[in-house]
């Protein structure tokens, strides 16, 4: 049976080499279809794992509490517009959780900057010492200002390496004054650089500065805009949500049939909803383009059937001298599938160039996966005994007298 099947394959493979150029081009909707499914797949992955990082980058099992929404008439006015945040809550959380290890206030504001003869619009956060290990940010030059300075309220404030590059171009700016909104501050140092985030905002246009020099010499007031938090462990996310929900509404004394005044945003969440657009727009994108397989599928039975045309005293002579019906099914079969399996190894080949290109070329972040390569190469297979089953059969169903009269 193997002999048999591994002769049928070199008569198959004979019959495709006399043709080679019509043989290519009948395959070239499988090759387009089978490289499109996997390089599609690949962009697709690749923005999955950098969005995925990004968002790692954000911080350390990180929760944000943002203010709540209020409302007029009895419409939601949107998140942000009742802010009941002071202190006391950032201490309350710090006194009563169980599961959040650190908590930071975020205090913003913006404000035109000046230093070196130059000036930046930029954003401006306040913040506590946790703030930097719960975002992990991480010095390039100087050091973070101390406990003693948010004490104090010194003047003291780290920049972005955007800001650093738009007012101290080409020299370390540690040390040197900078004024926001004409009040001075030091340089204390300069962040490491992050690049933009997941939704495009450079994350180095910022200035970092004492929540308290922030609130009280820039913004005026007693409310802080959010509070960024990090959990003690990564299985207890949903626990610490659970529990900080408790907390900050036993502190702002909501009765049961009131509404959150505050809104809890996870890590995980924004993970969730990135993840699954993109999986989306990736399914998407590889259906579409599975359209060429089909496609070529159908381009492979159109020539197999000109084939079975042109071969039919072949076909005669063979089933005259004791081939059976089962012997030129199968012949036919094996040459549709020889010819959209060779299709597919093309387009694997051809994606893994196009993968290449992108990543070294046009800087793109692709990531190509064994699952869908072997996906596509089964599918390729698939494709070529569906629609070469009709010629093959039409083939074996001849009749030996006809086929030995054609011309």
């Amino acid at each position: 049976m193997i002999k048999l099947l591994s002769n049928i394959v070199k008569i198959a493979i004979r019959s495709i080499a006399v043709n080679g150029m019509r043989s290519l081009l009948t395959s070239i909707g499988v090759i387009i279809g089978v490289s499109s499914v996997i390089v599609l797949s690949a962009i697709g992955q690749g923005s999955q794992t950098l969005i995925e990082n990004e968002i790692n980058n954000l911080g350390t099992n990180l929760l944000i509490i943002f203010p709540g929404s209020g409302r007029t008439g009895g419409v939601h006015q949107g998140a942000g517009t009742v802010n009941r945040f002071t202190m006391d809550d950032v201490i309350n959380i710090r006194t009563n959780s169980e599961y959040c290890a650190q908590v930071s206030p975020v205090v913003i504001a913006n404000g035109q900057i000046i230093g070196n003869g130059n000036n930046w619009s930029s954003e401006i956060n306040g913040v506590s010492q946790e703030f930097f290990s719960i975002r992990k940010w991480e010095i390039e030059y100087g050091s973070f200002f101390s406990e003693r300075d948010i004490k104090a309220s010194k003047k003291v404030a780290l920049i972005g390496k955007t800001v650093a590059d738009e007012l101290f171009p080409d020299e370390d700016p540690t040390g040197k004054k900078i004024q926001i909104r004409n009040i001075p501050f030091m340089v204390v140092g300069v962040l490491k650089e992050k690049g933009e985030s997941e939704v495009g905002r450079d994350q180095d246009d910022i200035v970092i500065a004492p929540w308290t020099t922030v609130l009280y010499r820039l913004k005026g007031g007693r409310y802080i805009d959010m509070m960024n938090i990090s959990v003690n462990e990564l299985n207890n996310m949903e626990n610490a949500e659970d529990e900080l929900t408790s907390i900050l509404r036993a502190a702002h004394r909501l009765n049961d049939n009131e509404e959150d005044d505050f809104t809890i945003q996870s890590q995980t969440e924004i993970t969730d909803t990135i993840n699954q657009t993109t999986k989306i727009m990736t399914l998407l994108l590889g259906a579409i383009a599975s359209v060429s397989l089909i496609v070529g599928g159908i381009g492979i039975m159109n020539i197999m059937l000109v084939s079975v045309t042109e071969r039919t005293h072949e076909i005669g002579i063979r089933i005259s001298v004791g081939a059976r019906s089962n012997d030129i099914m199968m012949q036919f079969l094996i040459e549709a599938v020889v010819l959209s399996v060779g299709g597919g190894i093309l387009g694997i080949i051809i994606s893994y160039f196009i993968s290449f290109v992108l990543n070294n070329v046009f800087n793109t972040y692709t990531i190509i996966k064994p699952n869908i390569v072997l996906l596509s190469f089964l599918f390729s297979a698939v494709v070529g005994v569906f629609f070469g089953y009709y010629p093959a059969k039409k083939a074996a169903s001849l009749n030996p007298i006809d086929a030995l009269r054609y011309e």
